[in-house]
């Protein structure tokens, strides 16, 4: 994949970091809630973590400085017992800005239902054609959508492949396992803003329906943020377009979980970005956005 980059503005929140492969990713584990397990064994964890997910996931050639970053901070909700949590996961992704030391989001949600078994020193094994433990398929499901969505803003649809990998994961999952680990099946929460789980996140991502929104984001980064230094102005309104053609995907398919992703990954940048936008870009980003997003609408006003 040819990639050019500059600086990369590393997101940094402490706990393991390691450098290998396709990412770079820091893992974080807050357990302040902690009363049965050893502290110990959560700080094997985070190493053991780290490395599962800084191994090699492609089969593409990254240089170090075209290695992903990326953040995975689970936070405990409650102690099953000494070997068995149930946490919640933020993930976190990004993207440099070409000829820029700046970094765009491209991910950041929560996913609230992951529980797993883990003893320290355990192995992390994971299996893609079947499934080994709920950990894995979780970190397994992550890191290739954090691929996919990359891989989508160097080339229109390129990370097709990526999603297709995610949704083996989701499918290697059995039925008779969804009550114990929630977020699989399609009745965990629902498909509704602010709601979202593994299998609405891949349904969304491959859904025709939502084809124009993932061939907007190679527009949105390559055409529109990369050009940012060369054509302000021309590279302004290929965002702008972008916008519009989420107004009509939210027409299609409304209330999308892929809607609310990229709700979360560029609310900020996109106000920030239309401030210094034409008349016209301010109109159509502040109509489109205020629509998709109307528990905000009140800050894309100020616009």
């Amino acid at each position: 994949m040819a990639k050019i980059f500059s600086l990369l503005l590393l997101l940094t929140f402490g706990g393991y970091w390691l450098s290998a492969q396709e990412l770079n990713a820091t893992v974080k584990i807050n357990t302040q809630q902690i009363q049965m397990a050893d502290p110990a064994v959560f700080t094997t964890l985070e190493q053991s973590i780290a490395e599962f997910i800084n191994q090699k996931w492609t089969t593409d050639v990254f240089q170090p400085e075209e290695r992903i970053d990326c953040n995975f901070i689970f936070t405990l909700q409650k102690e099953l017992s000494a070997t068995s949590f149930e946490f919640s996961l933020n993930v976190q992704s990004s993207r440099p800005i070409h000829n820029s030391d700046q970094s765009t989001p491209l991910l950041n949600t929560i996913d609230p239902y992951v529980r797993f078994e883990y003893e320290q020193f355990q192995p992390l094994q994971f299996s893609a054609n079947r499934f080994e433990n709920n950990l894995t398929s979780v970190l397994a499901f992550y890191i290739y959508v954090i691929l996919g969505m990359d891989y989508d803003t160097f080339s229109p649809l390129g990370g097709e492949d990526y999603f297709r990998k995610a949704q083996e994961v989701v499918n290697t999952v059995p039925a008779g396992l969804y009550g114990t680990y929630q977020g699989w099946s399609s009745t965990d929460g629902s498909n509704n803003r602010g709601n979202t789980n593994r299998f609405w996140i891949i349904e969304n991502l491959l859904s025709p329906r939502m084809k124009p929104l993932r061939l907007g984001m190679y527009q949105y980064h390559r055409l529109g943020l990369d050009m940012m230094t060369e054509d302000i102005a021309t590279a302004r309104a290929n965002i702008a377009e972008v916008v519009a053609t989420l107004g009509q995907v939210d027409q299609t398919y409304p209330n999308a979980v892929l809607t609310q992703l990229f709700l979360n990954a560029k609310r900020q940048e996109l106000l920030e970005l239309f401030k210094r936008g034409t008349p016209q870009e301010k109109a159509t980003v502040r109509q489109v956005m205020t629509q998709v997003d109307p528990a905000n609408a009140n800050q894309y006003r100020l616009m």
